[in-house]
């Protein structure tokens, strides 16, 4: 079942079980790590940092991450976005190449 809500919960290390739904945060350790949010039971680890590209912003009660999570590797390939707790789901499967912009140019003489 899809998960559609992550509670957020800081902690100093990583629990050896992660429950459905929740958002685990390591400021510590840097990482944000749930269960992934279609229901596969596999652990989405998120690396903190401006290096790994991932940034987390807490309002004091709900957690978003920039930029989405994209489980490629996993069977299920899921993808999708936490913005303030919700899980906000991809509606493609895996984003295709994306296509050029037409410049300005194009779009005023063509």
């Amino acid at each position: 079942m899809k998960i559609m809500h992550l509670e957020s919960n800081f902690v100093e290390t990583i629990p050896e079980k992660l429950e459905d739904g929740v958002l685990y945060v390591s400021i510590p350790g840097l990482v944000a790590i749930h269960k992934c949010a279609c229901g596969c039971a596999r652990d989405v680890v998120t690396p903190i940092s401006a290096e790994h590209g991932w940034i987390l912003i807490f309002d004091g009660e709900n957690i978003s991450l920039s930029p989405s999570i994209g489980n490629w590797s996993f069977p299920c390939r899921s993808h999708y976005w936490i913005r303030n707790g919700e899980v906000k789901w991809c509606k493609e499967e895996r984003p295709s190449k994306k296509k050029k912009r037409p410049s300005l140019w194009q779009k005023w003489f063509h």
